[in-house]
């Protein structure tokens, strides 16, 4: 067992520079992509879900033999609480990809991601974004006609 005071004290991680730290890395970016991926189906389900309550119920008063609601603006409340959880979702989950992969390409790690200045296009991102769009398009159509 090596003496604690034998020299300089390592780093939390030895990085090498092999072929096997580098199929390490790819498979925690992956990982991590999937991870990203779980989120932006989980968002995009909130606010389609979402979305649908508040339609559904919309037309269900126009049923000739459905009773009136007791609480009429129930549906368009927990249609845009989904909705925001949705697009809270997508956004945090974008922002913690991205620090993460910020983390993971640079300092010891630069060295097996390819280099410090190596950019990875994600489109997930992009997806992600639009995704967000589009809640925040359902989150206001829904909410202005409760005014």
């Amino acid at each position: 067992m090596a003496d604690a005071g034998a020299g300089p004290t390592p780093g939390r991680f030895e990085v090498r520079a092999t072929a096997s730290d580098h199929l390490a890395w790819v498979r925690t970016r992956l990982a991590m992509e999937r991870t990203l991926m779980a989120w932006v189906r989980t968002g995009a389900s909130l606010i389609g879900f979402g979305f649908t309550i508040v339609q559904f119920f919309d037309r269900m008063g126009d049923l000739r033999d459905a009773a009136p609601p007791r609480f009429p603006n129930t549906p368009r409340y927990l249609g845009l609480m989904l909705i925001f959880c949705g697009v809270a979702a997508l956004v945090v989950s974008a922002l913690q990809y991205r620090s993460e992969v910020e983390d993971l390409s640079r300092g010891d790690f630069a060295v097996i991601a390819g280099g410090a200045d190596v950019r990875h296009r994600v489109p997930l991102l992009a997806i992600s974004f639009a995704l967000t769009l589009v809640g925040l398009f359902a989150f206001f159509s829904v909410f202005l006609r409760l005014v």
